[in-house]
């Protein structure tokens, strides 16, 4: 911890120096990016466009999760519907969300819906391609076992599929929560729907420097939240998987 935060405390250094040696030109002072994020929280502004943010970000993670977990389940549990459906994973998932923002823009304008397009569809194929390789990964001999003693198709997804893949998911959705708040500012900037993305576009045009890299630090001190809050639940929930025991063991 200590050695993680000296870090911290070198990289606020550096940038409070760069700047004031000349040799960044763009670049304010960590002092003065403080001081506008101090500006910044005391405004109603700032929490509003912090609260559309995290509701993009909530709301699309949360239908990626569920469509993707479903779908990879259903799609793994039957050999011959994975094989059916793989090109057209493997098509559609290197597709950039950011490429889908002119049919967002006609679908939704700069409405909620067009960051949830993209948000949804970036989360989606990190939570489903997890689950599928945790399908895949179950005991052939725990599958077989369950089968010879005619277990139904629920019991065997609750007893033998979910417990080996539960890991697979909570990676899922630890990497599709980054992704979907990335896609959430980035459909911010770009389309102008409400949210810091938006923020950050008018401090820049409008030459407030100190208040844009103010508004990038608080996006990114939300990336460092969002993955400590999927870790303790990783941990909390799959405390008796063996991975978990020997992270926590470490």
């Amino acid at each position: 911890m200590i050695l993680r935060l000296s870090g911290l405390a070198g990289l606020l250094l550096l940038v409070e120096a760069l700047p004031r040696l000349g040799l960044v030109a763009d670049l304010p002072p960590t002092s003065r990016i403080l001081t506008a994020l101090a500006d910044e929280a005391g405004t109603t502004a700032f929490w509003a466009a912090v609260g559309d943010t995290l509701t993009a970000w909530a709301l699309g993670l949360v239908i990626a999760v569920a469509a993707g977990v479903t779908g990879g389940l259903v799609i793994g549990a039957v050999p011959a519907l994975r094989a059916w459906t793989a090109s057209t994973v493997e098509f559609l998932r290197p597709i950039p969300s950011v490429a889908l923002i002119p049919l967002a823009v006609l679908l939704y304008g700069t409405s909620l819906g067009s960051t949830l397009l993209l948000v949804v569809y970036a989360a989606f194929w990190q939570v489903l391609v997890q689950v599928l390789y945790g399908v895949a990964d179950v005991d052939p001999v725990a599958d077989e076992t369950a089968r010879s003693f005619r277990f139904s198709p629920w019991a065997r997804l609750r007893h033998v599929l979910w417990p080996t893949a539960l890991p697979y998911v909570f990676t899922g959705i630890r990497l599709a929560a980054a992704v979907a708040l990335v896609l959430a500012v980035t459909a911010e900037l770009v389309i102008g729907a409400p949210g810091l993305g938006s923020v950050i576009a008018v401090a820049q045009s409008s030459g407030a420097l100190p208040t844009m890299y103010a508004l990038i630090v608080v996006t990114g001190l939300l990336g460092v939240a969002i993955n400590i809050g999927a870790r303790y639940a990783e941990r909390r929930f799959l405390s008796w998987h063996q991975s978990v025991r020997a992270e926590m063991a470490l």
